[in-house]
């Protein structure tokens, strides 16, 4: 089994996460994740949806999107079409599902926090990369909230990352490229907690089913991935 990028199964890509790149957002990060790259921007908000003003609780959320050239085409910027795509939606929920697993609402009091992550270059994974850079501009944008007498700690409870996996000609490996993503045998993104939790896990059969033992192995990878990842994400924001 030879992998298009020359890796070994349980590779991860080369990943450099680069805090506080925006200079005007509460908090930022550019993850790049072999050649896909995104960059994550939080901002503070002195406010909350309708449906939670006067509950004493904050609101974290997502946007997701791509620029014009990220990918080998150009495509056309989802605002000038007028409406997001349901890829877009769905991965912008994923992404705001996965940060709020991790923070404690009550803690923030009556703010809200928006992160949107912009794709600047898609190499497979970029729902991936946009999880775990954002929980570093998430976690940025707390530590100056801090700073600013808002709040007292940083109200996150845990760490959260994700990574893609999948069986690549019968074998499972870790942190698909495009190459890889577009031709798998299965593909499967992980969003998991730095405690061992899972948030969300989305896997999908192209071909013939995948059975539950390489399921596990699949999750194996993963586990081994984000455990990775959490290392890299607490020296990007200067935690032991």
């Amino acid at each position: 089994m030879n992998r298009p990028s020359g890796r070994a199964p349980d590779a991860l890509r080369s990943v450099i996460l680069e805090p506080n790149v925006a200079r005007h957002a509460e908090g930022s990060c550019r993850i790049r994740m072999g050649n896909t790259e995104v960059l994550c921007t939080a901002s503070v908000e002195s406010r909350v949806p309708p449906f939670l003003r006067g509950t004493g609780q904050g609101w974290v959320t997502a946007e997701y999107g791509m620029l014009p050239r990220a990918t080998h085409t150009r495509s056309d910027r989802e605002a000038a079409r007028g409406k997001q795509s349901g890829r877009t939606q769905e991965i912008q929920r994923l992404i705001g599902r996965s940060l709020r697993a991790v923070t404690d609402l009550k803690a923030m009091g009556e703010m809200s926090i928006t992160v949107d992550c912009d794709v600047l270059t898609a190499d497979g994974g970029t729902r991936c990369a946009s999880i775990t850079g954002g929980w570093v501009a998430l976690h940025l944008a707390f530590r100056h909230c801090m700073k600013m007498n808002v709040i007292g700690t940083v109200p996150l409870r845990d760490q959260v990352a994700a990574v893609s996996c999948g069986i690549w000609q019968g074998t499972p490996v870790l942190d698909l490229d495009y190459d890889e993503d577009s031709k798998a045998q299965t593909d499967a993104n992980f969003v998991l907690t730095g405690k061992g939790g899972m948030v969300e896990v989305q896997g999908t059969a192209e071909g013939e089913p995948f059975s539950e033992a390489e399921l596990l192995a699949l999750l194996k990878l993963a586990r081994q991935g984000t455990n990775e990842l959490f290392k890299r994400q607490r020296a990007a924001v200067g935690i032991g």
